[in-house]
């Protein structure tokens, strides 16, 4: 392992005003993105849709500084022949890879998940590196018990969640590779804003503790939490300050100033409410790591539309405008009248 390049990597990838596109859908889940604009998904229609992001400028060179893709994705080709990740990597950003393989039932634990994907990672990763990975995701997901039901999550289930994110971290800073750890509090249900923050602060705690213990230097690494938010179904939604303000609190009591930066997921915000939560963040406050966005579905729900499978012009202006608003709010500097500026 060598420190100095991953925390170069790491670094990169919070560069100032930039963030991470996660393109890392599963066949399954771009399936059903693709049938939302009637559009049969293949190989080439996958490989047609992600190519056309890959492709936009100036959001790839100025906005975005990493992707992170699916196993298909890592090893397509371009129409003229260019691997994906060479793609990328030409427009200035890294290429990352999602290495688990997904959540399923805990044993011994209805109603709650664990993230499986350890076996053969060794391997993996490092035919990864091989082929342009320079960072990696792995998922972590935490429900939160309806109805008032503290019993989910369980310490249990956050214990072996976590376990499994820092022997992944240590496998990948082993292949050279900077791990993205994604301890994922679902914003499903009807929890309020302060049962996330304890459920967030829970989690956070462990995933630092086993981190130590497992020898993962933290300046390798990139943290990729959600933010403390209500469930969708809570009677009382949180103002964008709310938001800003308890996730800013909870990462300050937890998250270990060694850590280079922190990129938000949006776990099923709105596209305008991930950007207005993460503009608050960094507009108001000074804090030990940079702010940024590893968004999904928040950067490409609008451009899949707009491109509804034969329009690249007006999907990469799409494109275009929702990965220069998400920079700015990386920079605390978006407003709605930019927004609506189009």
């Amino acid at each position: 392992m060598n420190l100095e390049e991953l925390n170069d990597i790491a670094n990169r990838m919070v560069a100032h005003g930039q963030g991470i596109l996660a393109a890392d859908e599963s066949t399954g889940t771009i399936k059903k993105r693709f049938d939302s604009i009637k559009l049969e998904s293949t190989a080439d229609s996958r490989r047609d849709w992600r190519e056309m992001l890959f492709r936009t400028q100036p959001a790839m060179n100025e906005c975005i500084s990493g992707v992170i893709l699916y196993d298909e994705t890592i090893r397509q080709k371009a129409a003229d022949g260019t691997p994906l990740a060479e793609l990328i990597a030409a427009s200035g950003a890294v290429p990352g890879i999602k290495v688990d393989t997904g959540a399923k039932d805990l044993a011994g634990a209805p109603g709650e998940k664990i993230t499986e994907g350890l076996d053969g990672l060794r391997e993996r990763l490092n035919e990864y590196h091989s082929i342009g990975a320079r960072f990696a995701k792995w998922r972590a997901v935490i429900d939160i018990g309806r109805g008032g039901d503290d019993s989910i999550p369980s310490p249990y289930c956050i214990d072996v969640n976590m376990h499994a994110l820092a022997r992944y971290a240590a496998l990948c800073q082993e292949a050279g590779i900077v791990p993205i750890v994604e301890p994922e509090v679902l914003m499903d249900g009807d929890h309020s804003i302060e049962r996330c923050y304890e459920v967030t602060e829970y989690g956070l705690k462990a995933l630092y503790r086993e981190l130590y213990a497992q020898g993962v230097q933290l300046e390798g690494t990139i943290l990729k939490p959600n933010m403390v938010i209500p469930g969708k179904k809570c009677p009382e939604q949180a103002s964008v300050e709310e938001v800003a303000d308890m996730t800013v609190q909870c990462l300050a009591n937890c998250v270990p100033a060694a850590v280079p930066g922190i990129a938000f997921l949006s776990g099923g915000q709105s596209d305008l409410e991930a950007t207005a939560h993460l503009n608050a963040m960094n507009a108001a406050y000074d804090l030990p790591w940079p702010l940024t966005f590893s968004y999904g579905r928040a950067l490409q729900a609008a451009p899949l539309k707009a491109w509804g499978g034969k329009d690249v012009e007006a999907g990469q202006k799409a494109f275009n405008h929702r990965a220069r608003m998400n920079g700015l709010a990386a920079k605390g500097e978006w407003t709605e009248a930019l927004e609506n500026a189009g």
